[in-house]
């Protein structure tokens, strides 16, 4: 049962930047919203000059649905990061050396920017861990063919789900997810956040993470499990139609299983069971390190192995990791 705790004055987008989370890391980096909006140029489609929506934008139209959504409960400043710098400089110093460029004559935007929007006052515990509602997106300018004319839509990615306090993961999961929705216009992306707050279960959400902590794998099944994902990726084609998919990749495998002996909150016990929901973390931490185009998608995913997991210990179904 989530339960409200003391409503503090609700928060303004432009306030002071809040403390870096890593949320994500990759070859991310933290930046400011008033960085980003008074700094960072816009791209265009190359064929009209038409703008892009901005990542402030974005970012914006956001806040502004969360804010309207929940006029009662403490919303933090957005939390930015991004990747994939675009530089450039003006035309009066397209012949200065590199190292002559004044600050001033260079340009900069990021091709990829993810950001999430915490809401603290509305919260739950799963384990022991404190999980809060949080709200967020993904815009990757890269999926946009900039090198046209400005067409029916951009793409962006939005989501709600909940972040474990303990890590700063985020526990996204399907019906918590528009991925890749295309709209021409800021009106159009808050009214897809507005439709997405409105149907998001959080309850519901809530019940299908506490249910991961009622059943473990020993170690010889999660030996067994981690030499099937390194097998998943070399199957051949027609065997993988047959198997739930996993879009980890061999790196974040690794980490899964050093975290498996070392992670302070979510490791193994004595004996080498874990629950699934220790799993689940082990997943979402090692998702970090996704790059921020496909980090979302891998989120879902993260969650929906982990429960077919579940659903193979709780109800016997067949799962080809376990078997």
């Amino acid at each position: 049962m989530l339960l409200p705790i003391r409503v503090e004055p609700k928060s303004n987008i432009l306030q002071a930047t809040p403390q870096e989370e890593l949320f994500i890391t990759a070859n991310t980096i933290a930046v400011p919203f008033h960085e980003i909006k008074t700094q960072h140029i816009i791209p265009v489609y190359v064929k009209d000059n038409e703008t892009l929506i901005s990542h402030t934008d974005f970012i914006e139209s956001a806040f502004e649905a969360v804010s309207d959504f929940y006029p009662n409960e403490t919303i933090l400043p957005p939390v930015i990061r991004v990747s994939h710098p675009i530089k450039g400089r003006i035309p009066e110093a397209k012949d200065k050396p590199v190292a002559q460029l004044e600050e001033w004559e260079k340009t900069l935007y990021y091709e990829r920017m993810a950001f999430v929007i915490e809401i603290p006052t509305i919260y739950d515990d799963v384990d022991g861990n404190r999980l809060t509602l949080t709200i967020g997106g993904v815009k990757a300018y890269n999926l946009d063919n900039l090198y046209n004319r400005k067409g029916s839509g951009e793409y962006f990615k939005l989501f709600v789900g909940l972040k474990n306090k303990v890590c700063t993961n985020l526990c996204v999961w399907g019906d918590g997810l528009k991925k890749d929705i295309r709209v021409n216009s800021v009106g159009m992306i808050r009214g897809c956040y507005e439709n997405l707050l409105e149907y998001y279960n959080v309850k519901y959400h809530l019940h299908h993470l506490n249910k991961l902590t009622q059943r473990h794998i020993t170690e010889a099944q999660f030996a067994q499990l981690i030499g099937r994902c390194r097998m998943y990726p070399h199957l051949p084609n027609n065997l993988k139609k047959e198997i739930p998919v996993l879009q980890l990749v061999d790196s974040q495998i690794n980490s899964i299983v050093r975290d498996y002996y070392h992670d302070k909150s979510f490791c193994r016990d004595a004996v080498g069971n874990i629950n699934l929901w220790k799993l689940y973390n082990l997943f979402t931490e090692a998702n970090k390190s996704s790059y921020i185009d496909t980090f979302l998608e891998r989120s879902v995913n993260s969650f929906d192995f982990v429960d077919q997991v579940y659903d193979c210990l709780e109800h016997k179904h067949y799962n080809w990791y376990l078997s």
